[in-house]
């Protein structure tokens, strides 16, 4: 075959296997994801038939790594990142320790070197961009606070792997005298600290201001098309000035645009070729994948995947729990942070040509880092009968239950008196914020519930009656005093926690008085007709008023000249 249409002809197998098994999966109740593995591994170049580019197929998975990166940093804004940074950054690097740790060990008792070992560690240490942004886009939690503090979490994994992508080829020749290592550390420092100062005072004015332009002249095709050059065009420039790595250039370009009013149509453009090129990246993981390993190898590769899936878990989910976050956010966090990707590739690869791993070692991370995709689903599937086995055994759960009056959660300084016919608000975003200020205009008890720790506390320090957790468990609806309650008002953006919410408030308080923030004409309808509580469509609201607006400004002369 001509080397001219290797592209053409990797980029049709893998798309074209990827539909088939990926649809084979879909029908057998798997993640679609599992396809897009198995048809790396059917193209790739240790199965019979035909043989794809690796080469290409890698470098179009970059590509979609930083189309995907693009899309987080349109709508996770750098002062969202600051809001988790108290729990991403202690967060990231324990889990970075604990997974280096036990990898180490692990290799250090095979026999192999400390280089080695460290490196191997390091490879189970980071997850996957793809994975995570995935699982949470197909769950709508990419906006939650749980999704926030994931992504940050992650962010700081590969502001990690950036630099010990720099400092690896040191730890190549340990020769190397120390003085040498801290120049290397320093002007890496400062390489990094110039990026973040171009792109915050140069590329926060330049880039939106660039939106613009391009979208006044009214061409769709041009604007698609400026959206994915500055994806693709600012991570790639960033990358060969900063020596950044491609999908944190792409992501601070994304956060950058964010600042534009276009913001939403750019992430809109770009979705469609983020999700196709999505697919090569796992198309590109199975073809890396050599099957051998599987009973070359057995117990090592069970050892591998139990530090990913287990050991990495309980780093997290105990970390998050120390911080007294609520149990579904550590265990959202744990699961999406149990597995590994694109960064353990790159630094297994570099590894291998350094000389400091094997190729069995690169194996073996290959292998964890597809059962590790492969069984995050699974993850996600479990956090919820998780959630509600650790509660009914809580002794702390079942004593709330029974005890109405315990309000260890709220403010020291709240007045008891004033938790009787309160109104309890679940969800302190754009919406209920709003509400809450209107309420305290008029005097009106209230206690706000909401998962985010630091709005909790922010609140707690304004005097408000606050409860963190989620606003759909017994126990939270207790300690906000919802037996004692008015009314309860939904705010928050998830349709599952309202209606369970809803239901659940109803249970303990049958007669209670709620008002819902319904994210659809289906589901206002459905609360309205079971008598469940008032449910706005905050879109309706919105056209209702602008029509009022529009009816209340039109000439009088013209309605009558129409009317004729």
């Amino acid at each position: 075959m001509p080397h001219e249409i290797h592209l053409i002809s990797t980029i049709a197998a893998a798309f074209g296997f990827a539909m088939l098994l990926g649809l084979l999966a879909a029908r057998l109740k798997l993640p679609p994801l599992l396809g897009y593995l198995l048809a790396g591994i059917m193209i790739g170049p240790f199965t019979p038939g035909f043989v794809g580019d690796l080469g290409l197929a890698a470098q179009l998975a970059e590509i979609g790594v930083m189309l995907l990166m693009f899309g987080v940093g349109l709508h996770f804004s750098l002062a969202d990142l600051m809001k988790v940074k108290s729990i991403a950054i202690p967060g990231a690097m324990f889990q970075i320790i604990v997974a280096v740790g036990l990898g180490a060990l692990a290799a250090i008792a095979w026999g192999w070197e400390i280089q080695s070992a460290l490196v191997f560690g390091l490879c189970l240490s980071v997850a996957s961009t793809v994975v995570l942004l995935r699982a949470l886009e197909a769950r709508g939690q990419l906006q939650s606070v749980n999704g926030q503090i994931a992504i940050g979490w992650l962010i700081v994994e590969d502001l990690v792997m950036v630099l010990v992508l720099v400092l690896l080829p040191g730890l190549a020749s340990m020769n190397q005298a120390s003085a040498g290592l801290m120049e290397t550390l320093a002007w890496l420092v400062i390489k990094l600290a110039a990026f973040v100062a171009v792109m915050l005072l140069i590329g926060k004015r330049l880039l939106p201001r660039l939106l613009w332009w391009i979208a006044e002249t009214g061409s769709k095709e041009l604007f698609r098309l400026g959206v994915i050059a500055v994806a693709i065009g600012v991570a790639f420039g960033t990358a060969k000035l900063f020596d950044v790595s491609f999908a944190l250039g792409a992501f601070f370009a994304g956060m950058m645009l964010r600042e534009s009013d276009l913001s939403h149509r750019a992430a809109e453009e770009s979705l469609p070729l983020r999700d196709a090129f999505a697919v090569l990246f796992f198309v590109s993981v199975g073809m890396l994948f050599d099957p051998a390993v599987l009973w070359q190898h057995p117990l090592k590769l069970l050892i591998v995947v139990m530090i990913i899936v287990l050991g990495k878990t309980v780093a997290a989910l105990g970390l998050v729990l120390l911080f007294r976050y609520p149990l579904s956010t550590a265990l959202t966090v744990a699961a999406g942070l149990a597995q590994i990707g694109e960064f353990s590739f790159i630094l297994a690869g570099l590894g291998l040509s350094l000389g400091l791993i094997t190729k069995e070692a690169q194996d073996l991370i290959l292998a964890g880092a597809l059962f590790s995709i492969a069984l995050n689903t699974a993850l996600f599937k479990f956090i919820e009968p998780m959630r509600k086995l650790i509660l009914e055994r809580s002794s702390a759960a079942r004593k709330l239950e029974h005890r109405l009056d315990d309000l260890d959660e709220l403010p020291q300084s709240t007045d008891r008196v004033l938790l009787a016919g309160q109104v309890v608000l679940l969800g302190y975003g754009r919406v209920g914020r709003r509400i809450a200020i209107a309420l305290r205009e008029k005097s009106i008890a209230m206690v706000i519930i909401d998962q985010n720790k630091l709005v909790i506390e922010s609140l707690r320090e304004q005097g408000f009656a606050a409860v963190l957790g989620d606003g759909s468990t017994p126990e939270v609806l207790i300690q906000a005093h919802i037996a004692q309650a008015a009314m309860l008002v939904l705010a928050v953006d998830d349709p599952v926690v309202t209606q369970r919410a809803a239901n659940l408030a109803l249970e303990i308080q049958p007669k209670l008085s709620i008002v819902i923030r319904a994210h659809s004409e289906e589901e206002a309808e459905h609360y309205n007709q079971t008598g469940t509580g008032l449910a706005l469509v905050p879109e309706i609201s919105l056209a209702d008023q602008m029509a009022e607006q529009v009816l209340l400004r039109y000439p009088l002369s013209r309605q009558s000249a129409l009317s004729v």
